[in-house]
């Protein structure tokens, strides 16, 4: 059975930086599952497995424009100290969900000066190129719930 839309794909992979510094692998882990064409995983990785079957092996390099976006100036902002109460101590990579007018946004600490905070509210992949080792280990149709969902439940996928 080939990766096409509507089809819950397993993969192994390991994904690492244009320097080599490892991102995340399921190397000791279950399998990443997801439902292709739902995206659940970054676009220029879903697409390059399209057509692929169980134990393909591949190797994809994911621009930014294809993974989690370039980075944006716009989004570093100092913010008061005052934004976070409730937080004993705020310190550089703690990360918070903020209100943004697109909704709820995960924003980084990457300064702390006196009473205020510059926070990044870029994702911490945007700007970076990914190399992705990848190996096919499952191909199969989804649930009727998994479709209504749009994404995989169970081992490697989502638990409700």
């Amino acid at each position: 059975m080939q990766i096409e839309e509507n089809k819950v794909v397993l993969i192994e992979y390991t994904v690492k930086t244009e320097e080599g510094v490892l991102v995340d692998t399921s190397e000791g882990n279950e399998p990443l599952a997801y439902l292709h064409g739902h995206k659940n995983i970054i676009p220029g990785l879903e697409n390059a497995l399209v057509g692929k079957t169980v134990e393909d092996e591949l190797s994809v390099t994911v621009t930014p424009e294809e993974a989690y976006g370039e980075r944006h100036e716009q989004l570093i902002k100092e913010v008061p100290m005052q934004a976070f109460q409730g937080v004993d101590k705020v310190e550089p990579g703690m990360q918070f969900n903020a209100e943004s007018p697109q909704g709820p946004q995960l924003i980084t600490v990457t300064k702390v000066e006196g009473d205020t905070v510059t926070v990044d509210g870029n994702h911490p992949l945007a700007g970076v190129t990914l190399n992705f080792d990848v190996k096919v280990v499952e191909v199969r149709e989804p649930s009727e719930e998994e479709l209504s969902h749009g994404h995989v439940h169970g081992a490697g996928g989502h638990e409700h």
